[in-house]
């Protein structure tokens, strides 16, 4: 009688913790099915003795967006830190954030910057000296995502003669692949290395994001989204004060004391 009575009371506090349990597991379980739904395809890659941070978007289920300014009080976020800050006051996990286009010494867009369909600075096809900056060593181009969700690289003068209006557009230079065929200003050997920061659209709704973990020349960089991420037309966005942020990982390229005010930021948020 007693063993039954002992029997009896282990599996009454056996089914009691159980119960306590298995809900604390299956919550445990979901949020780790969550993280991992969130978390974007994202890694370190070699290539030619240097090692590059890509970041791929699938814009049939994330939504990259461009922020400049903060929309409650008018002034630019200027990093990816204050952006960061913003979302999370608002409850919104920053997933991936990265530089967009060039800007000017006001740190302003230098080219075509759109917004959630609104044109904020309008698509510059001026003719600058390229000694006297990227943007001006042609041809610049366009990335940009269309209102069908679907996104692509053009250069400026293509993005033109398209005539179609972009959701979001940031215009930078140069471009690093034009139809397959890396950029003609582009000389193999080059001494001017820089950490490098580009996009490209691989097919209409992938995004491939790169930057380099140390200097690098715009040849070996070009070379790179053609040959190892096998992309067809690819942007420059800027150089030395290029970073990526993405979530769980932290920051990828430039060091922290290169950084300077973005006039523009990618980024990507965590669905609700």
């Amino acid at each position: 009688m007693l063993s039954f009575v002992s029997y009896l009371s282990t599996y009454v506090s056996r089914s009691l913790l159980l119960r306590w349990l298995l809900p604390a597991f299956v919550l445990v379980g979901m949020a780790a099915c969550v993280g991992n739904a969130q978390a974007l395809d994202n890694g370190e890659l070699a290539f030619e003795g240097q090692n590059y941070r890509v970041v791929h978007i699938d814009l049939k289920h994330e939504q990259l967006g461009l922020y400049w300014r903060n929309p409650q009080d008018g002034q630019p976020f200027g990093s990816i830190e204050s952006l960061r800050q913003w979302g999370e006051a608002r409850g919104r996990r920053l997933l991936f954030a990265a530089n967009a286009g060039i800007y000017d010494r006001q740190f302003a867009p230098l080219g075509l910057y759109v917004q959630d369909g609104k044109t904020v600075v309008p698509l510059n096809l001026a003719h600058g000296n390229p000694a006297s900056g990227n943007f001006s060593l042609l041809p610049n181009g366009v990335f940009a995502i269309y209102p069908d969700g679907h996104a692509a690289v053009r250069t400026s003068a293509a993005f033109k003669a398209e005539g179609k209006a972009a959701q979001q557009a940031t215009q930078s230079g140069p471009m690093l692949l034009i139809d397959g065929k890396l950029n003609e200003q582009f000389i193999d050997d080059s001494s001017s290395l820089k950490w490098r920061s580009g996009v490209c659209a691989k097919s209409p709704h992938e995004v491939i994001f790169a930057v380099s973990e140390a200097p690098v020349n715009f040849h070996t960089f070009g070379r790179l989204f053609r040959d190892k991420l096998g992309c067809r037309d690819a942007l420059y966005l800027d150089g030395s004060i290029s970073q990526f942020y993405v979530d769980g990982d932290g920051y990828a390229g430039a060091p922290a004391f290169m950084v300077k005010p973005y006039a523009g930021i990618f980024a990507v948020f965590a669905k609700p």
